[in-house]
């Protein structure tokens, strides 16, 4: 079972930030503007919070698995409709399937999490596993997508044809999902079980102190995360003048170096406080920031600009993955572990919805920034939620310090 949640979740890692890709392409392709481009980003997170608003909770009555199999047999389906009808309005559709199966997704997985794992620190590490695996599936899409673009002419739609590669994944993990067993009895709650008993579920949640102050971390998170994930190509094409498919492969080192940060992590977290080890993360990220922008300045068009002759604010920018990685899986597992396994859905539900808002929101500010101010002030705009991070990461602690001394139940990495 733990192979297919890592499957299922390598293959919306690449459809998820494939977004990046596809807003870069759907500009030369369709001739839009960076702002239309951005509501891609939209059409992906807002179906996302919804789905997870209204279903979160009682997919325990539905079953974790045969949600994972619906939502791998929606994606499949709009996957193969792209490249049968390769236009904007296609691709709009692509990503709003997208957001629905992906909650459905992660509030399965993440709930399959508690099921599999006996103790909290077997949940800190199988998340910490999952999401890195999930950063490679990130890797994977920058390569994939950049496979099938036309080098020579990068507007040319035949960029629509990988969606043929990705149906077919969506249906060998779908098969082995109709194959695969998960006793998912340790998850039902009666009060749970239904839409009211969703809803309440996560209201309940949000009048704890360490959730809303938890939930305020994962949104700022995030807003930071798909900043960069989705507008890096644009910013490696624009700004540091490297080829369509050059500015793709570039930007998935990004993805390369949190999955890399996320499994050293576990290590990591052994010999150091988890707050402790996040504070110096979002402290490197904004220095990191700092030190690369300067360099990407007045950079210069080359026509035999290659691997070796790149400019090095293009390698010094994807690095900030390695730092960034550890903050989103240890904040969550702080926060789910915290709770008896009938809560993990709810609880996951409400992740999804701030993740989605996050998302949507820092694209969303970086793609008008970016095209009315540049991609530099666009990515220094970045040090503004960073500051925050920072913040909320101190009130995070502290609530969770007070969830611990009163509950036992509470998680300490420092103690692994």
């Amino acid at each position: 079972m733990i192979a297919a949640l890592s499957l299922i979740y390598i293959v919306f890692a690449i459809l998820l930030n494939s977004v990046g890709t596809v807003i870069l392409q759907s500009i030369h392709t369709f001739g839009i503007d960076k702002p239309q481009a951005s509501l891609l980003e939209f059409f992906k997170d807002l179906p996302i919070a919804i789905t997870s608003f209204l279903v979160a909770s009682f997919l325990p009555m539905i079953g974790y698995r045969r949600a994972m199999m619906i939502a791998l047999a929606i994606v499949g389906c709009a996957c193969a409709l792209m490249p049968l009808y390769p236009n904007f309005h296609t691709t709009e559709l692509l990503f709003t399937c997208v957001g629905i199966a992906f909650a459905l997704t992660k509030v399965s997985v993440y709930s399959s999490i508690g099921l599999l794992t006996s103790d909290k620190v077997e949940h800190g590490r199988l998340t910490n596993t999952i999401e890195g695996l999930f950063m490679f599936g990130v890797l994977i899409s920058g390569w994939l997508f950049s496979a099938f673009i036309d080098h020579a002419a990068p507007a040319n739609p035949v960029w629509f044809n990988v969606y043929w590669v990705l149906a077919a994944l969506c249906v060998l993990v779908f098969l082995l999902l109709a194959t695969t067993r998960l006793d998912e009895s340790a998850a039902h709650s009666a009060r749970t079980d239904s839409l009211g008993g969703s809803v309440a579920a996560m209201m309940r949640l949000l009048m704890r102190p360490l959730v809303y102050v938890f939930l305020i971390s994962a949104f700022l998170y995030v807003l930071i995360e798909q900043s960069f994930g989705t507008w890096l190509p644009t910013f490696n094409n624009e700004i540091l003048k490297l080829p369509n498919a050059m500015s793709i492969q570039v930007a998935s080192i990004l993805a390369g170096t949190t999955a890399i940060g996320r499994i050293a992590a576990g290590q990591v977290l052994r010999r150091m406080p988890w707050h402790t080890l996040l504070n110096i993360c979002v402290i490197g990220m904004g220095l990191l920031v700092l030190i690369a922008l300067p360099l990407a300045q007045h950079t210069v068009a080359r026509p035999d600009v290659g691997w070796l002759n790149a400019p090095l604010a293009a390698y010094l920018l994807p690095l900030i993955g390695l730092l960034m990685a550890p903050i989103y899986p240890v904040i969550n597992s702080v926060a789910l572990s915290s709770l008896p396994k009938p809560m993990h859905a709810a609880m996951t539900g409400l992740i999804v919805i701030f993740s989605a808002l996050g998302g949507t929101l820092g694209s969303r500010i970086t793609a008008v920034v970016f095209s009315s101010f540049g991609g530099i002030h666009a990515f220094y705009f970045s040090l503004v939620p960073m500051t925050l991070v920072l913040v909320a990461l101190f009130f995070f602690k502290r609530e969770a310090d007070r969830a611990n001394a009163s509950a036992p139940a509470s998680i300490d990495f420092a103690a692994e």
